[in-house]
């Protein structure tokens, strides 16, 4: 079955990818506490597989006056917000590194939906429609190389749930290699309310 072989590639890659980028963890660790005051780690509480809420693990990339669990593409002035070494740090998605922690404990996986925020009901809600909460939530996923940000909750959990039916090996490494490529480019990356949204 997928799912076990899946736990297990997770493990194995998430535990060399701890052992090959602990420099990196290093030295973004000291660049984040010399650049402005708080914790190095950002903690957040997400919904994980069958609605379980766990302490999902990030970089800080935000002051810490921030409001809490509120999406930062929500905020109506992130730049107000967003530390000099976040802007870095969320560009290049490198504020998401210490999620291998997280998929190491078996809280994530590397591919899946993204783990929403415990108080994103609406989101949670439409997943259910298509079983994406049945499943490990992910450091990336279909939703996040079809548009991140961008995309509504109707149209994020349906594409969710096309994970969820076309889940396999194959799709994994498509989705891992198209998400290198989405990184590069920072596609579908949102800082701030759109104006139509803040009307």
């Amino acid at each position: 079955m997928y799912h076990q072989i899946k736990r297990i590639i997770d493990f194995i890659l998430s535990f060399t990818a701890m052992l090959t980028f602990w420099p990196v963890f290093l030295i973004l660790a000291v660049i984040i506490k010399l650049d402005s005051k708080g914790p190095i780690f950002f903690m957040q509480k997400r919904v994980g597989k069958d609605k379980k809420y766990f302490n999902i693990l990030k970089f800080r990339t935000m002051r810490t006056e921030t409001p809490s669990d509120m999406p930062t593409h929500m905020l109506e002035n992130p730049d107000a917000f967003i530390t000099k070494s976040g802007k870095f740090l969320r560009k290049t998605s490198l504020d998401e590194l210490p999620q291998i922690i997280n998929i190491l404990k078996g809280e994530m996986s590397i591919i899946g939906p993204r783990p929403a925020l415990w108080n994103q009901h609406d989101l949670i809600s439409e997943r259910d429609q298509y079983g994406a909460n049945d499943i490990s939530p992910g450091l990336t996923g279909w939703a996040q190389i079809n548009g991140r940000d961008e995309l509504p909750i109707d149209v994020k959990a349906k594409l969710d749930g096309e994970y969820v039916e076309k889940m396999g090996f194959a799709f994994d490494v498509k989705i891992f290699f198209k998400t290198v490529f989405s990184i590069l480019k920072s596609d579908g990356v949102r800082e701030g309310k759109s104006q139509e949204l803040s009307k």
